[in-house]
Parts: C-alpha cells; structure tokens; sequence
C-alpha cells in the first residue's frame, strides 16, 4: 500500500514537472507572445484612459509601436497612426516638462515609417523650445529640467530619437547634458538605484524619509522608467557616439543590483528596499525591469547565464497578471511614491505599455 501511494505520487510530481515545463515552454513560445500582446493592446486600445497626449498614454504607445513591430499587424499600426494624426502630432501642454514630450517619441517612430514632414515638425519645435529656454523652477525640488527619475524614460529617448532622425547633434548633445544633471542629482552610487525626486535623497546629517524597516526609498517604477528609458537610448545611439558607454554602463550597474531583488514570485514590489511593507508585485515596475533586462541580454549588454533566469522567472509572473480578456493588473496608480493601493484589478494604461515592451524583447530570446 505504502509503494503504491509513493509511486503514485511520485507519477504526480513527474507529471506536474512535465506539465509545468509545457506550459513554460508555450509561455515563451512567439506565438503565445505574439497573442497575449495582441490581446493586451486590443483590450487597451477599448479601454482609453486620459487625454490621449498624456504622459501615461505616451508610455502605452510605446508598448503599441512595440506590439506593432513585434507582430507586424498592420491594425495595431492604423490605430496607432490614427491616435497621432487626431492630434495633429503635437505634444501635451508644457514645452518644459519631461511628460508632455514623450508622446513625441510615438509620433517620431511612425516618422521612420512616412517620411511626412507633418508627423516631426511639432516635435522639432517644442524641443527646440526645450533647448533655448530655463526650466521655470519653484525653487525647490525642480532645480533642473529633468528633476525627477522617471524623466529619464520621458524625455532622453525623445531628443536622442529625433537626433538620429534629423542629423542634428545639438540634441544628442542636449540630452547628455541633463541626463547627467539628473543622474548627479538622484543616483545613488551606493544602492545603484535612483532617488524619485529631492524628497527621497538622503542629506548629509543622515536625515530625510524612509521606509519602516529604516531603508531608503527607491521606488520600483521610478527606476524601472529609467531602465527603459536607458534601452530607448541605447537602441537608437550609433555603437561608436561617444558618451554611449556612459549609457552601458550605467545599465549594467543598475542591473545587477534590480536582479538581487527581484522577489520569490519573480515580480519587485513597489518599493525596492522593503519589500514586506508592499504586499504584492507592482507590475508597471516590473515589466519595464524585464523589458530592459532581456534587451541587455539580447544585444549583449548583460551575462545571459545570470540574467536569463531573472527575466524567465519575471516574465512567467507577468503573464500571470493578465486576465482572459487581455487586462494587465496590479498596476499601482499614478503617484510620486510607493503605495499599497492596488490589486489584481488596478490597471492603468502605462503598466500595458510595460507589459508589452517586456514581451518584445523576451519574443527575441534564445532559450
């Protein structure tokens, strides 16, 4: 009876092991990639949320142009062109600030595709705004023009893209120059994370905000925008530009620490530093985490063998938050710092958008 039992058991553990190797294996499989991306884009595209301009949709439409390059559908194609031309090509309302430009980077894309003057010109003239003019301060946490960490995915990928568009090298130039403002602002060599904006930086005297278990905060999203905003750079800079290597190596560094604290369930928590406090996996974080980690992985920026398993183990998880209909969940809010309001029903059009730049790369993986 006892060896009847065992090997009954042991043909369940046997079976569940082949089973889950199945399903990893059509989890990583293009045509299970191809569709779950289809999926999540048509169900966000029935789902608009925000002005269409907003930095939130600029996110998303990264995912889209991703979806389209990624699947060639050109239905996903017309319905992203048709979003850009209703609005004329043009940015949000502020010349100035990071968020209101990186729809352009959407529109800059669909240039490659058209070539019609139309589709660039509006970008060319607020980053030429952008360029001529002093960020309009308050004076306080805003002391330069990209103040805060997630403006590093917002606006660099913008000048660098319209850069290599145009011939122009003052927007190449333009972006290194507050890239590193940025980063000399909110890096912290020690936790190779970013500080979301003044707030969160330590001072001198050891005082300033911090989690309950007495750690710094570093919040997921906020370094996950930046490490999607470093593989946008780094996908359109010429191997040879000069300053390329500063982008490298800044993604290498971030990297090995953002792998080291990936959770068990193969998803970060909002907050980096204290992952008890923040019950559940933040997916918008997350998916920007495995987007760039595969991208180092497929153009050998990062060590397959130690990588590959942190993006396996991230992508199996992300694909767990998508729902029959296509919907991405736990997707924390819009907020400028970790929080605990979200579940398995909280989504937002920028955590898609993450989602779906995750899956372009992780379709390119050789396994």
């Amino acid at each position: 009876m006892t060896k009847r039992i065992l090997s009954v058991l042991l043909l369940l553990v046997v079976t569940g092991t082949i089973f889950a190797q199945g399903t990893n294996k059509k989890i990583f499989g293009k045509k299970y990639i191809e569709n779950v991306m289809l999926k999540a884009t048509d169900w966000q595209l029935r789902h608009p949320k925000h002005d269409p301009k907003d930095w939130t949709n600029g996110a998303f439409y990264a995912g889209v142009v991703a979806t389209w390059q990624t699947t060639g559908s050109k239905k996903v194609y017309n319905a992203m062109r048709d979003i850009a031309s209703a609005q004329d090509w043009r940015p949000f309302r502020r010349w100035y600030h990071a968020d209101d430009i990186v729809v352009n980077q959407t529109y800059l894309d669909l240039y490659k595709v058209e070539r019609k003057p139309e589709m660039i010109q509006p970008t060319i003239d607020v980053v030429d705004k952008l360029l001529a003019n002093p960020y309009p301060t308050k004076g306080k946490v805003d002391v330069i023009k990209w103040w805060w960490c997630d403006a590093l995915f917002m606006g660099p990928p913008t000048l660098v893209k319209l850069s290599m568009l145009t011939g122009d090298k003052k927007y190449l130039e333009a972006n290194d120059e507050y890239f590193k403002k940025c980063y000399d602002l909110l890096y912290n060599k020690e936790e190779k994370l970013f500080a979301r904006d003044l707030h969160y930086v330590i001072k001198p005297d050891g005082s300033g905000r911090r989690e309950a278990n007495g750690q710094k905060i570093f919040w997921s999203r906020g370094n996950g925008w930046v490490m999607g905003g470093l593989v946008r750079i780094l996908e359109e800079l010429p191997k040879d530009y000069q300053n390329r290597a500063f982008y490298e190596e800044l993604l290498v560094e971030m990297a090995h620490r953002v792998a080291s604290l990936q959770q068990t369930d193969g998803l970060w928590r909002a907050s980096m530093l204290d992952p008890e406090s923040y019950p559940g996996g933040e997916v918008s974080g997350s998916g920007f985490f495995c987007y760039a980690l595969a991208w180092g992985i497929n153009n050998d920026v990062l060590d397959r063998e130690k990588f590959l398993p942190v993006v396996e183990k991230a992508w199996l998880a992300l694909t767990e938050c998508v729902n029959e209909e296509g919907r991405v969940g736990w997707v924390q809010p819009i907020g400028a710092t970790p929080e605990k309001n979200f579940s398995q029903d909280s989504w937002e059009v920028y955590g898609t958008g993450a989602f779906l730049l995750a899956g372009s790369e992780v379709i390119k993986l050789k396994r």
